[in-house]
């Protein structure tokens, strides 16, 4: 039993130094990432210059920002600090500061053996050696040594980071596409140099789509490529998340079943609002901010698909309308010079032919079929009075519907290629329009061969208009197909 007038006793919360120096590899699955977090200290000190130099076992960090005191040495090597919380903009520049958790510079120490701070500020001049062998050693020692320097000792203000003992040899353009990443170099008045070189953002080419979502938390900004289906990026896949400019990770959001569209689509989105883990390597996905910006985005990759969807039927018609009019001027020269197995009787020729008209997208109505068509020379007529024709039955179309027309003397067919549904029929005619079906599994196969696709489109129509010839004798509308598509093709190949 307790003695009611004893002092209570206390446990003191103590920590082994030697945990110091390996914050930065368990927090930083990458260890290039330590410059990430130098460059971005600069940026938040309102440098406008950093200099990054690569050596065989050093790298050197310099800016030209407010620089440090004292004070703010010792805010610097203060673990957790929320002076940067406290002060979310900088002084200078007004911008947001990126840093957190005042732990970043620690992933220094899981690439090298010490790091030498210098700072200058006004008249302060400052410098600071970590030694992680040293540091280890004095067990009941937690301070670093601090020389004072003389004011001339910099020029201008601003912090110098120094790594020596570097114990691997680092690629330039890592580094680079690190910074480009993870540092706001989009940013005014900022610019970082690796080696004498100026990093430059990425530059895409493609289809831009603004992005612009309100959230209950705050504003997702961005845009969205779209690359040509030929263009050369060595730049990985998805969408980069930014916080404060700086990108946290990538994500798919949903792309992984897109199929090679996947390839096609980058982009950048900017949400500050979102709450991000201590490595600056993910976001607190359990969170309500996380939760809606992940709303946000599955409807705008909806969007995306949507678009790229069209983009891709846009690109397929005007191959199936240039695929379609060679089929068709093919199909013509083979009925000019077998007028007996034309269904629409002789028709003169002479003259030189002068193609095949357009493409037409149609409405859901189907109405409005247009484009030039194929006519021969025949002598003026006599003025006779219009009689309206009868118009042929026309099926509902989708808007993506190819629709082109050859005309032999008063009378022709129309052909429509268009979707009617993969078990639909592979072709079939009302009166005078033939329909393709572009959803057919045989249609599919082939139009993915340049080489074929003209030959089965032209072996549909002429099948059918084989069969207007004579629709009570397949067999010998068969004969006939056979000897159009001969007639159409063995003058060329």
């Amino acid at each position: 039993m307790n003695d009611a007038n004893q002092l209570p006793e206390f446990i003191p919360v103590t920590i082994d130094k030697s945990h110091i120096t390996t914050i930065g590899e368990r927090l930083y699955a990458e260890s290039i990432e330590f410059v990430r977090e130098l460059a971005n200290n600069a940026y938040d000190a309102d440098a406008t210059v950093v200099n990054i130099t690569i050596g065989d076992d050093s790298i050197e960090v310099k800016d030209n920002g407010s620089g440090m005191d004292k004070v703010g040495l010792g805010q610097y090597f203060n673990i957790g600090s929320q002076q940067k919380l406290n002060s979310p903009k900088s002084p200078v520049h007004g911008r947001d500061r990126i840093g957190m958790f005042g732990i970043g510079k620690f992933a220094s120490l899981s690439v090298c053996k010490r790091f030498e701070v210098i700072t200058k500020k006004g008249d302060f001049v400052g410098r600071v050696i970590f030694d992680k062998e040293q540091w280890e050693k004095g067990i009941g020692e937690w301070r670093l040594p601090l020389e004072l320097l003389p004011p001339d000792f910099r020029n201008e203000n601003g912090t110098t980071v120094i790594l020596s003992g570097v114990e691997k040899r680092y690629d330039p353009k890592d580094i680079e596409n690190k910074i480009v990443e993870g540092t706001p170099i989009k940013a005014p008045h900022f610019h970082v140099r690796i080696n004498n070189r100026t990093v430059t953002p990425r530059s895409l080419s493609g289809q831009r789509i603004p992005i612009l979502e309100g959230t209950s938390y705050g504003v997702v900004t961005g845009e969205i490529v779209i690359l040509s289906e030929t263009a050369s990026i060595n730049t990985e896949p998805g969408i980069e998340i930014k916080v404060k400019q700086v990108t946290v990770k990538r994500d798919f959001f949903g792309m992984e079943t897109w199929g090679k569209a996947l390839a096609r689509v980058r982009g950048e989105v900017n949400a500050d609002f979102l709450p991000i883990t201590s490595d600056r390597t993910g976001f607190i996905k359990d969170s309500g901010q996380y939760q809606e910006f992940a709303k946000v985005m599955q409807s705008v990759m909806e969007g995306i698909k949507t678009y790229l969807h069209k983009m891709t039927a846009k690109k397929e018609g005007r191959k199936i309308s240039r695929v379609l009019k060679d089929a068709l001027q093919r199909i013509y020269k083979a009925l000019a010079a077998n007028p007996d197995l034309s269904p629409f009787g002789a028709f003169p020729v002479g003259d030189e032919l002068k193609g095949i008209g357009g493409a037409a997208l149609t409405g859901e109505t189907g109405k409005g079929v247009s484009g030039e068509t194929v006519k021969t020379s025949e002598k003026p007529k006599e003025p006779e009075k219009k009689k309206r024709k009868k118009k042929p039955k026309v099926k509902m179309l989708t808007p993506n519907a190819i629709i082109k027309k050859i005309k032999f003397g008063d009378t022709g067919v129309s052909c429509v290629v268009d979707s009617f549904g993969e078990e639909g029929p592979e072709v079939f005619a009302e009166d005078t329009v033939i329909y393709i079906n572009r959803d057919h599994p045989l249609y599919k196969r082939e139009s993915g061969k340049p080489d074929t696709h003209t030959l089965n489109l032209a072996r549909l129509i002429t099948q059918e208009i084989a069969l207007m010839k004579d629709p009570k004798n397949p067999r010998q509308a068969f004969d006939r197909q056979s000897k159009l598509l001969r007639d159409a093709f063995i003058d060329r190949d």
